[in-house]
């Protein structure tokens, strides 16, 4: 890189790194909320299992229901998972939510009202639910989980960070910003080695975020989503942001733009578990992931 090239690089660095603390400032604050809530029991497990959405944990979660993995590790759920029969038998310790759709207006629907009502009314152990400190609504997670008092609820902090390699891991080390993670599983990475895991295995992510994808007569992006729990494939819908109201379809330039960010927040994940001496294990068969190592299913 040329002299000019590292002044520019410096110069824009700089700019970026101050304005990430001065978002942080207004937008949120510096507490390390997961930490504060305690940290894992290293002589009970140093490995926690997180379950995603994917397909394929049709297949997996039979397996680890039958190793009785929740015996031998943590487990980490997120989204939809509530809704399942094997939610209680399997007793997540964490569960994550992350998407607008659960504390905004614009995307809030019956099924996300399901899921509230499944959390107010199964979690009968110690559960900690975590979810994202920016909530410009101001949503009652409390209340809408009936007051239940075996979940505790945990606020994460979601400001994407750029600038500076070195402060940006100094951040992320005190709980701090978000290397554009753009799912819950990676938000359930970045908690679980928050809360001081060696070990992090992934199942049910596929993260096949390609497949199906299309363009209707409307000019709308479409993709056929296909979760664990889904009885048959859906149809191909539309792609929307949640966060607006009324919700927007996705141009093909911003869905494409935004997963190949998503694909670069999991090189953030395994470069800074490697700094935390962790190691992130991607048990999955046929994700799309290719920044961790894989192993298969014993």
């Amino acid at each position: 890189m040329r002299i000019s090239e590292k002044i520019i690089s410096a110069i824009r660095d700089s700019f970026d790194t101050m304005l990430f603390f001065a978002t942080m400032v207004v937008k949120e604050d510096f507490h390390n909320y997961i930490k504060r809530s305690g940290a894992i029991d290293m002589a009970r497990s140093k490995c926690v299992a997180i379950l995603g959405n994917g397909p394929s944990l049709k297949r997996e979660l039979p397996q680890l229901i039958a190793q009785r993995a929740w015996e031998k590790k943590d487990i980490l759920a997120v989204n939809f998972f509530a809704l399942s029969e094997e939610f209680a038998l399997i007793k997540p310790k964490y569960y994550v939510i992350s998407d607008p759709m659960f504390f905004r207006k614009a995307g809030y629907g019956e099924r996300v009202q399901e899921l509230y009502k499944a959390l107010a009314e199964k979690v009968s152990w110690p559960m900690k639910l975590y979810v994202q400190y920016y909530n410009p609504e101001h949503f009652d997670y409390r209340t809408a989980i009936g007051h239940n008092p075996n979940i505790e609820i945990v606020p994460f902090h979601s400001i994407v960070f750029h600038g500076f390699r070195s402060v940006e891991f100094w951040c992320y080390r005190r709980g701090l910003g978000s290397g554009n993670f753009g799912t819950v599983i990676q938000n359930g990475e970045f908690i679980a080695l928050q809360l001081g895991y060696r070990r992090i295995e992934l199942y049910g992510v596929d993260h096949t975020l390609l497949d199906g994808l299309m363009v209707d007569e409307k000019n709308r992006v479409c993709r056929r989503k296909s979760h664990y729990y889904d009885s048959e494939q859906s149809p191909a819908e539309p792609i929307y942001y949640n966060a607006t109201n009324p919700p927007r379809p996705y141009t093909m330039s911003e869905y494409l733009s935004e997963t190949a960010e998503l694909f670069r927040g999991h090189e953030v994940l395994r470069d800074f578990s490697e700094e935390c001496g962790a190691e992130i294990i991607n048990r999955t068969a046929n994700s799309m992931i290719d920044a961790y190592k894989r192993e298969p299913m014993i």
